[in-house]
This record gives structure tokens, C-alpha cells and sequence, in this order.
């Protein structure tokens, strides 16, 4: 297993260097490029050609991006540093010149530059040589997928141009790109094998899981339901009962995972852990949770924390809550054991300790989390990791059966039918991971139960790059997108002491109510969403590109 993974990071590095041409898809002649004439000659040839086209997708600093800093684009993640401009699209800042951006051509160049050689190179097994391509052609749609969503429409492009004039196309609309992806995903699904030749290159599970959260996103409830009920007939993925261990180095074999990011220490490692951890560590804190994701766990009983009868103490906010807080969030009074294996505890709400300055408080420094949370999600346990933090066999999990199920719970809640399925799958989801079944006299009516699903959801996948995407589709009973009053308020971080002699980690953290004087220490970000939101805006780089580039509405 460890000799497959080698060689498939190896392949990726240096069929990578020769295939791409530094991000610039409109350098159509690149002097760096092995030429048409002598590469596409063998199996070899194709399979390395393939592997080129995974790596943007696994690349630690722009595939993982899609997992990690998506969702400090809304309200339950928050971005420090401005370097990423994910803030700037929280706070609606958001610009051609400071902004997030997904939109390129490299990977979809990658792959047309297979589909457009392969099918020319005999290959002794017929079979393998279409599971190659079709995984070319599901990579190229899930591209397309995230640019239309994201964008609102782009130029589709499915050959290489001859001259970098051709590549200057005005944009496909939507719902052009929107057939495209699925036409070409129906091609792969056909053609992909069952289970992956080796782990990280795509098999059905990720075409079909792409192919079930994109009809999801443009509100294609049937083909989305479809998908999702073909990936449950593979029989391949079941959930995982110990939750941490499938985000860790240790559990990248997790029968949940349907397609992760692969790397290798030493070879093809994942360098942004650093991102992941708090100052005292040596880390950045580039995206942490916020105190609105806490605020979303129920209690042990099941019930929210502003139900009658919950038990919750705003003073004490992380006592007694639904473990699965404790498996998402690193949170202040936890013990904490650091990369290099020193225990302490984790203390961000306290400027010093015994009177020493404390690295770990939430205005330290840069590098500390801003909000005194951290994921727990991909860091424990924290001695996985060297102290260096900059070597790592991580792999971030782009999509998992999870996400099947519950995509299946939404789906039959709109559509107001199998309810005990929706009940079924959520005591799952909940006894799986620690907490107690549904309480299904509560959540007796569509619009209660359309909440409930909407915040497990939330719950389950927090931290993978899902929730920013979940506003702008979901509506509230009046028609309104959740995002235009969710992502218009303040965000604001708890204030207080740690009391480091009690026994409890649940119980350590006391924390302030709000009051005029901790307003100030307390506000965070000011969250804006207004309608030409719904779409980034295009770069100004892009736009100088191709004139035919349109600006999305608003920027």
C-alpha cells in the first residue's frame, strides 16, 4: 500500500512539472511540455498523463483549500489574516483584486490534454484504459461543477485551443455547464471501475458522489437522490464509528471515505498543517471555528440549548453537550497534548498564566485562533504530527458516506415523504458518533424537521468546506435565502477564565455574559451578504486574460 502511494505521488510531482504550464491556460505552446508526438505512445504514457491530472487536487495549497478555508466564508469559521480573502467574502469586502479564487483552467487543460491522446494509445486490457480516461473526464466535470457554482456560468472549453485567441471565449450559461458536468459524469460513471485500481484515483463512489452533490447545489432533487442511492447499491461505504480516527493519518483506509486527497511524508507530504494549529505550537490558526457552531450543538439530552428544560449555562457553554462537540472543536479547558507530546491545557481565554504571557490567548499574537477554538477535526491527536508541522500524511477527505446520507434525509424531507428513513438516518449519524437518538415528537412537522436535518448537516461536516454552499441554496419558509440573514449579523467570541485547578475539562472555561464593557474584546467580524453575493467575483487578472470575461453583477 505504502509502495502504490509512493509511486502515485511521484508520478503526480513530475508528470505535474511536465505537464503544466505555470497556471497560465492560455499559454497554449508551453516550452516545458512533453510533446504530443513522442509522449502518447505506451500505457505508461496515459497512466502518468492521468495522475498529472489529480495533482491541483491534491496539491496541499490549492486542493485542500476546497476542504479547509471554504467555510470561513460563512458563519461557522472564521479567517484571521486577510492573505486568503476568504474573510473578505464572509465580511462582503469581496473584490476583483481581493478575492477567493477558483476559477482555472490548468487541471481542465490537464485533462483535455488526455481525452484528447488517450483513446490513440493501445492498451492490452480495454477496460483499464476507459477507467483511465473516465477518470480524466470526472475530475474535468467536478472543475466545471465548482466553477459554475461558484461563478454563475464559464467558458466551456473541452479541447486545447491552437492559439491562446481561442481560449478567450465568452461565458456558457448555467445551465449549459450544468449539462455538461452531468453528461460528462453519466460518461464516467459508465466506464469507471467499482472500487479504485489503488487508493486516491477515482472510482464510481466519487463521480456519482460529485455528480449527487452538484444536482443537490442547483436543486436537482431527483438525479441528486439517484446518485446517492447508487453509491449506497456499491455496498463499499458504511459510516465510520471512530470519528477522529478517519480525519487522521491513521485512518485514511476508513470505509466511509469515498475520495480523499492523497500525500506521503517525506515525498508528496501535506504542508498545511501548520495552518491548523494555534501560536503556542508553532502553528498559524488560518481558519478556526467560531462560537456560532458551538452555539448549534444540542445538549446529552437532545435538546437545544434554547429549549426549555436543556440544562445549557451560557457560563459554562461546553458542559455536558453532545459529544460530538468534543470530536469537532478543540475548545478552551480541554487537555491538550501537544505535537511534540507536552500536556497541557488548552488556555485561550486567559492573557496570562501564573503570571506568565500565555502564546495560546486569542489576542497573542497573529498566529493565535481569534475565536480561542481550534478544529479538532484533522489535529488529534496532535502527536500524529512532527513538531515541525510541515510533514504529513494527511489526507483531506473531499467526499464520504456521511454525506450520502444525509444528502438523502434532506432530499425526502422537501419532497415531504419517507420521514421514518430521514428519523432512521439521523439516529445513525448520532448513536454512531456518541449522542442519543431523535426526540420524534419534537420534530413532528416538514418545517421542524427540515431544521433539524439542515443542522446535522451543519454538525456532521462542519469544517469541510460545505457550509457557505448549504446558504446560498437553502431558503427559509418565506422564500429567502438563509445566507442574506445568516450572514448578515455579528460574530462574536466568548471572553472569560480558564480555572486551571478544576477537574472537569467540560467545566473549566467561565465565561463572561455579554455586557457594554466586553462588546468591544467580544465583536469578531461583521458578517455582510448582499444578493450579488450569491457569485464570486471574477479576478482582475482573469478578466485582463480573456475580454470576453464578463464580470459577474455587482463587483
Amino acid at each position: 500500500m505504502n509502495t502504490k502511494r509512493l509511486r502515485y505521488s511521484l508520478l503526480s510531482f513530475f508528470i505535474g512539472i511536465l505537464l503544466t504550464n505555470c497556471d497560465n491556460f492560455f499559454n497554449t505552446v508551453p516550452h516545458d511540455q512533453l510533446s504530443p508526438s513522442t509522449f502518447w505512445k505506451t500505457e505508461s504514457d496515459v497512466k502518468s498523463a492521468v495522475t498529472a491530472c489529480y495533482e491541483k487536487w491534491n496539491n496541499p495549497a490549492t486542493g485542500s483549500t476546497d476542504v479547509f478555508f471554504a467555510d470561513c466564508m460563512s458563519d461557522i469559521s472564521y479567517s484571521f489574516t486577510g492573505s486568503s480573502n476568504y474573510k473578505n467574502v464572509s465580511n462582503g469586502s469581496s473584490s476583483a483584486i481581493s478575492t477567493v479564487n477558483y476559477y482555472s483552467y490548468e487541471t481542465i487543460r490537464r485533462c483535455n490534454l488526455v481525452l484528447e491522446n488517450a483513446e490513440k494509445v493501445v492498451f492490452t486490457n480495454e477496460t483499464e484504459k476507459k477507467d483511465l480516461i473516465a477518470q480524466a473526464r470526472t475530475i474535468r466535470a467536478w472543475r466545471y461543477f465548482q466553477m459554475n457554482f461558484w461563478y454563475g456560468g464559464v467558458p466551456l472549453i473541452k479541447n486545447l485551443p491552437d492559439r491562446a485567441e481561442d481560449a478567450q471565449l465568452p461565458r456558457n450559461s448555467e445551465e449549459e455547464i450544468k449539462n455538461f458536468v452531468y453528461d460528462e459524469l453519466d460518461l464516467a460513471i459508465s466506464d469507471l471501475n467499482d472500487k479504485p485500481s489503488e487508493r486516491g484515483r477515482i472510482a464510481k463512489g466519487t463521480a456519482l458522489a460529485i455528480k449527487m452533490r452538484a444536482a443537490l447545489y442547483w436543486g436537482d432533487l431527483d438525479i441528486s437522490m439517484k446518485a446517492a442511492r447508487s453509491i449506497q447499491e456499491l455496498n463499499i461505504y458504511e459510516l465510520e464509528p471512530d470519528f477522529l480516527t478517519m480525519f487522521s493519518e491513521s485512518g485514511v483506509n476508513s470505509k466511509e471515505i469515498i475520495c480523499a486527497m492523497q500525500h506521503v511524508k517525506d515525498t508528496y507530504a501535506f504542508d498545511n498543517t501548520v495552518r491548523l494549529f494555534n501560536n503556542q505550537d508553532g502553528g498559524w490558526a488560518s481558519f478556526v471555528p467560531t462560537q456560532d457552531l458551538v452555539e448549534m450543538f444540542e445538549m446529552s439530552n437532545g435538546k437545544t440549548i434554547d429549549e426549555n428544560g436543556s440544562g445549557y449555562d451560557p457560563t459554562h457553554p461546553f458542559y455536558n453537550r453532545d459529544p460530538r462537540l468534543y470530536n469537532t472543536i478543540i475548545y478552551p479547558g480541554m487537555d491538550y497534548t501537544s505535537p511534540s507530546g507536552v500536556q497541557r491545557i488548552f488556555n485561550t481565554l486567559d492573557k496570562e498564566i501564573n503570571g506568565k504571557v500565555n502564546d495560546d490567548f486569542m489576542d497573542a499574537a497573529t498566529n493565535a485562533s481569534h475565536t480561542g477554538l481550534l478544529w479538532a477535526k484533522y489535529v488529534l491527536p496532535s502527536t500524529q504530527y512532527s513538531p515541525s508541522l510541515s510533514n504529513s500524511a494527511i489526507c483531506p477527505i473531499l467526499f464520504r458516506y456521511a454525506e450520502v446520507l444525509l444528502t438523502i434525509a434532506e432530499i425526502n424531507v422537501e419532497k415531504n415523504e419517507n420521514t421514518d428513513e430521514v428519523f432512521n438516518i439521523l439516529d445513525n449519524i448520532r448513536t454512531i458518533r456518541g449522542h442519543i437518538p431523535v426526540n420524534r415528537s419534537v420534530y413532528n412537522t416538514q418545517d421542524k424537521l427540515r431544521e433539524l436535518v439542515r443542522r446535522e448537516r451543519c454538525i456532521e461536516l462542519a469544517g469541510e468546506g460545505l457550509r457557505r454552499a448549504d446558504l446560498l441554496r437553502w431558503k427559509d419558509k418565506d422564500g429567502k435565502l438563509l445566507a442574506e440573514t445568516i450572514m448578515n449579523k455579528t460574530l462574536y467570541r466568548m471572553s472569560g477564565t480558564v480555572d486551571m485547578n478544576e477537574k472537569d475539562p467540560t467545566r473549566r472555561a467561565i465565561i463572561e455574559l455579554p455586557t457594554a464593557e466586553n462588546e468591544k474584546f467580544r465583536r469578531l467580524e461583521q458578517l455582510k451578504y448582499e444578493k450579488h453575493n450569491r457569485y464570486l467575483p471574477f479576478t482582475q487578472v482573469e478578466l485582463d486574460r480573456n475580454p470576453n470575461l464578463k464580470q459577474n453583477e455587482g463587483y
